[in-house]
């Protein structure tokens, strides 16, 4: 189900100002969802460990974090344009990803207000760390002379329905996934910073703390609900959900390799150490974890990702629609198929390994 908000006459772009890329399935998306009954969930099993998380957001140990200092100030014009290019994207990308979290974030601390105010104000405080961090990176942007309209982002892009249960799911890994590739990037540029090229990168370590303490609050909401992993249908759905989010930023990452080229990082690598941290760390609050051990599971999303930038290519292409269309056909096909053939390998028990030492 997707819900469109209303959507404004187009109009001309100002100067400086970037029209977001186009929607892909690879693309962030924004998301609406059932606030009624995200309003009614029974917090009881997890609200000691709410209460606490509350209380640590409210100390918003990053509030003087996300303050440019002055090696900002200078030109950027030494920065060749194939590494700028994708700088830009990664830029824009965060930015959209960051500011969706903030509308979801925002729209659900206000139609839980009075009905749930636990869940209202925390909310409302993750609300604030995302809007924080979009207007950050947009920022960055304008350091290079762009930036995105989101006041006219958020009357033009589409809304795609989630149940709450999906949300849990989904914001919970989005939250964790960032968290690594935060972390990964910051540690490797304290090895290596002849490729800290931009001051933003300094910035990773605080940033991603957020990114984990969010994560931690999804974490909560979703052991607090035991249909969301007790059940048969909970480890159907956290494998689902795994292997989306894996897959997505797989071909996200082997798409704009350029920008991980230009940090000294190795695309491949850098997928495979964010995706085996995420599994790991998911197997703390989802009831099954995927193989990423399976001789076929990294060679399954290569073979993805291949089909993925063939994909591009003809996208890119001069050809008519229709013979375009023809030529996709069967790498969508394969990647399906690929990523079925990853679904039905048989994934690690976590609630059996819950109670291990690891």
């Amino acid at each position: 189900m997707v819900n469109t908000l209303p959507q404004s006459a187009p109009k001309q772009p100002k100067a400086g100002v970037k029209d977001p890329s186009e929607e892909t399935i690879l693309t962030p998306r924004f998301y609406t969802t059932d606030f009624e009954t995200a309003a009614s969930l029974d917090l009881s099993a997890q609200e000691t460990e709410l209460e606490a998380m509350l209380q640590e957001m409210r100390a918003d140990y990053n509030r003087h974090h996300f303050v440019r200092d002055e090696t900002f100030e200078q030109s950027w014009e030494h920065i060749d344009e194939e590494a700028r290019r994708s700088f830009m994207e990664y830029l824009e990308r965060s930015c959209i990803s960051e500011f969706s979290g903030f509308l979801l974030f925002k729209e659900l601390s206000r139609r839980l207000k009075g009905r749930n105010p636990l869940l209202a104000e925390m909310f409302q405080l993750m609300a604030r760390d995302e809007a924080r961090h979009a207007g950050f990176l947009n920022k960055a942007m304008g350091d290079f002379k762009l930036s995105l309209d989101l006041a006219h982002v958020t009357k033009t892009r589409t809304y795609t329905f989630f149940p709450i249960e999906w949300v849990i799911y989904t914001v919970y890994l989005s939250e964790k996934i960032g968290y690594w590739r935060y972390i990964i990037i910051y540690r490797h540029l304290q090895k290596h910073p002849e490729n800290q090229f931009y001051p933003i990168f300094r910035y990773f370590e605080s940033w991603c703390q957020d990114e984990n303490r969010h994560g931690d609050i999804f974490k909560a909401l979703l052991r607090s609900q035991p249909q969301l992993w007790k059940t048969w249908k909970a480890r159907l759905w956290s494998r689902f959900f795994l292997l989306s989010v894996f897959a997505t930023h797989t071909l996200t990452v082997h798409e704009r390799s350029g920008f991980y080229h230009s940090l000294g990082l190795d695309a491949t690598e850098f997928d495979r150490q964010v995706v085996c941290n995420t599994n790991e760390t998911a197997g703390r609050a989802f009831p099954v974890m995927l193989n990423t051990e399976h001789p076929d599971f990294f060679p399954r999303l290569q073979r993805c990702s291949d089909y993925n930038l063939k994909l591009v290519e003809i996208d890119c292409s001069t050809q008519p629609k229709f013979v375009k269309l023809i030529r996709k056909l069967p790498l969508v096909t394969a990647i399906i198929w690929n990523l079925l053939l990853l679904y039905l390998i048989k994934p690690i028990d976590a609630e059996a390994l819950r109670e291990t030492v690891r």
